[in-house]
């Protein structure tokens, strides 16, 4: 003899909320993504360092870092700051350049107005390196910093 299983009135009820959640739509939508492809962007060019460009988005962003490289007599202005501070690292400042050259390559073409900012990031950040890895012969400069004295 076959048994026929019953359900609660509750839990059928969570069982016809979550069968329908499939027919609306809590997704974002592609002016949502649009808008945070341009904020991330925009992050890019407020953590520039160097003489910054005439287009520069962020007016409030001033040039910085104009001598950094000067106490070994080489050029090392431009590049990104990490983590907001006056700090350069170039390897992770490769690994994320690498990573956004990456999306252009991969979806370039749903980057819309936003495809030109992408590139002139990347050219901002190859440039910088292209100087560290070629300042001085056999000589890669991975860190720039300000040193500062600290009085107690």
């Amino acid at each position: 003899m076959a048994s026929a299983t019953t359900f609660s009135p509750m839990l059928q009820f969570f069982f016809v909320i979550f069968c329908c959640l499939g027919y609306f739509s809590f997704a974002f939508t592609s002016q949502d993504y649009a808008n945070a492809l341009e904020k991330s962007i925009l992050f890019f060019e407020g953590q520039r360092s160097g003489k910054l460009p005439s287009n520069q988005r962020l007016t409030w962003r001033g040039d910085s870092g104009l001598s950094d490289g000067s106490s070994y007599h080489v050029n090392l202005a431009g590049g990104y700051y990490d983590a907001g501070d006056n700090v350069k690292f170039g390897l992770p400042m490769a690994f994320t350049t690498t990573l956004l050259a990456w999306s252009v390559i991969e979806f370039g073409s749903s980057m819309q107005n936003q495809i030109e900012n992408a590139k002139a990031a990347i050219r901002w950040s190859t440039d910088y390196l292209l100087k560290a890895a070629t300042a001085t012969p056999d000589t890669l400069y991975v860190q720039v910093s300000m040193h500062y004295k600290i009085l107690l």
